[in-house]
């Protein structure tokens, strides 16, 4: 016997496919609503960690200033009593020095050099004199450069020939201006370690006649 189904079949398929899309479209929604959820709550705990963690590394490095702070107002201050110190320490050692000034130089001093005037500021002493002739300067000069621990950087400013009477002669001379630098208590007891200058060479009159030394 044939059966004829006479009911609208294909009306009843489409509606359960579109039933079983409408479900699968709901679930599919719900899953990404949850997913979303989820996610949404990851990253606000995330951000609320990260949040705690800036807050927490903030105080840190205002505690990390306020030490660097304190390092460098302490710095400053041990670098103040250091510079307090060295000036103690210069001035004690200054103490002796015009002593130690005029007992060097009448040691570095040749015989035939007198001095007519001297002058000190601070390290720098000018000196002002008459010597017997050039070659006494240039003698002066070494002696002052390499013979003696207190001095250094000897430098001629002035060499003029002039004349002078000694007794009943007229003597010619020649009258000279140098500048030298003294050397502190603690500069000479460790000196700088360098290659030692060029002598220097001797001392000629600048004017056109230079002058004959004089015999002692």
């Amino acid at each position: 016997m044939i059966l004829i189904n006479l009911l609208p079949h294909r009306e009843a398929a489409r509606k359960r496919r579109k039933d079983a899309f409408n479900v699968s479209l709901g679930v599919s929604a719900l899953a990404g609503g949850l997913i979303a959820g989820i996610v949404f709550l990851w990253l606000q705990s995330q951000t609320a960690s990260q949040e705690g963690l800036n807050t927490l590394l903030g105080q840190e490095i205002q505690k990390l200033d306020n030490q660097i702070k304190d390092i460098a107002a302490l710095e400053a201050e041990i670098a103040a009593l250091q510079a307090r110190q060295q000036a103690v320490e210069n001035l004690q050692a200054d103490r002796n020095m015009p002593v130690q000034l005029l007992t060097e130089l009448t040691r570095q001093f040749p015989e035939g050099v007198y001095i007519t005037s001297m002058r000190q500021e601070n390290q720098l002493i000018s000196l002002q004199g008459t010597a017997q002739s050039n070659e006494r300067v240039s003698e002066l000069l070494r002696n002052l450069a390499y013979h003696s621990p207190w001095f250094s950087k000897p430098e001629l400013i002035e060499i003029v020939a002039a004349s002078a009477t000694f007794g009943k002669d007229q003597r010619r001379v020649a009258n000279f201006t140098l500048r030298v630098r003294m050397l502190r208590a603690s500069e000479v007891q460790k000196p700088p370690v360098s290659a030692a200058p060029a002598p220097p060479a001797d001392v000629t009159t600048p004017t056109a006649a230079a002058p004959q030394p004089a015999k002692p």
